[in-house]
């Protein structure tokens, strides 16, 4: 009677376990998320001094988000997080760009003092466009749980992470903490403490007893949809030093958390970022084919969208990548424009179709 009941309230909220994908290994499903998803709005007073110094940045950062939980709540399945180190905390607490912003009033910056606090933080560039919908890494993973704890039976959702140490080469700006090993063993415990091992599908979980993570990758050993209900996927988007770190002494990303960016024929190659569909769409689908998961983006800098130019979506889809990134599953605020990303149904997974 129990069950009955509770079937007859799911139907009743529009809540229906959709199983239609369950079956699927979660190569075979490409699914739409959003590029910088933390992202809020550069304050107007801010935006318009960035755009008399530098024109070309500033459009390019003329894009926001809503809040991790809305997007996921509209059918977005990955996310794309930029994180700061902050060992001691209160690095990125005052950014210069308050200076600039503090004649016209801007909206409160860091009302809670998070910023003080140790641990990694969450923004787009240091000084300039810090305004996020989580400004820890901790709070941002703590938003997952909950949105994760609410809706229990969701399919797997991919999270891309971008480590960012890169200096901006004038006087004043904040120098970032260098990505060492040592930093990404931190990295690694704060998803394991703020999110927990229940929530993820790791390397090892890939792996499983194959001699290295590309083999069981060559071998299909994904899960499908219906076991990877519920968990997250990390996946590091860096290459060079970085990559270099996180590897390290875990071959085959043994006891990592992430997944790396590795190319083809190395023992850690699973997933790869191949961001150009139009140019790179034959590799792709190689790359597909073979077993390997690649994420694309449908556009990027605000172009396609200025120009509702949809050739690069088309191309990702057509490409088979399973993760295709945009800025635009809603219309631009910022300019007029009728470009927005979805599949042909109005949602944000489909079937894999290589054509």
């Amino acid at each position: 009677m129990k069950i009955i009941l509770s079937a007859v309230l799911f139907l009743l909220l529009g809540l229906s376990r959709d199983s239609g994908f369950d079956d699927l290994a979660i190569n075979k499903v490409q699914v739409i998320g959003s590029h910088n998803s933390y992202k809020r709005a550069i304050d107007t007073a801010l935006f318009s001094l960035l755009k008399q110094k530098n024109p070309n940045a500033a459009r390019s950062l003329e894009y926001s988000h809503i809040p991790l939980g809305d997007q996921l709540d509209l059918g977005l399945r990955n996310l794309e997080i930029d994180v700061y180190a902050d060992e001691k905390g209160g690095k990125y607490a005052h950014p210069k760009g308050l200076e600039w912003e503090a004649a016209a009033h801007p909206p409160a910056y860091d009302p809670e003092g998070e910023m003080n606090k140790p641990g990694f933080k969450c923004f787009h560039v240091q000084d300039l466009d810090f305004r996020s919908n989580c400004p820890t890494f901790a709070g941002c993973l703590r938003q997952l749980k909950a949105w994760s704890d609410a809706h229990k039976d969701h399919y797997p959702i991919y999270v891309t992470m971008n480590t960012k140490d890169a200096e901006i080469k004038s006087p004043g700006f904040t120098v970032p903490e260098k990505f060492t090993a040592e930093v990404f063993d931190r990295l690694d415990k704060e998803i394991l403490d703020n999110l927990g091992r229940e929530y993820l599908i790791t390397p090892d979980d890939i792996r499983g007893t194959y001699p290295t993570l590309e083999g069981a990758v060559l071998a299909g050993h994904w899960p499908t949809m219906g076991r990877a209900r519920g968990k997250f996927i990390f996946i590091l988007d860096e290459g060079g030093e970085h990559r270099e770190a996180y590897i390290g002494n875990h071959p085959s990303l043994k006891g990592r958390v992430l997944f790396t960016d590795s190319p083809a024929g190395t023992p850690e190659a699973a997933f790869m970022i191949i961001n150009n569909s139009k140019k790179d769409g034959d590799k792709i689908r190689e790359m597909v084919k073979k077993g390997y998961m690649v994420r694309t983006r449908a556009d990027s800098d605000t172009e396609e969208a200025r120009a509702n130019d949809k050739s690069s979506f088309q191309a990702a889809c057509a490409s088979g990548a399973q993760i295709i990134t945009t800025d635009y599953y809603y219309k631009s605020t910022f300019f007029a424009s009728d470009y927005s990303v979805q599949f042909e149904d109005g949602k944000y997974m489909r079937k894999e179709v290589i054509f």
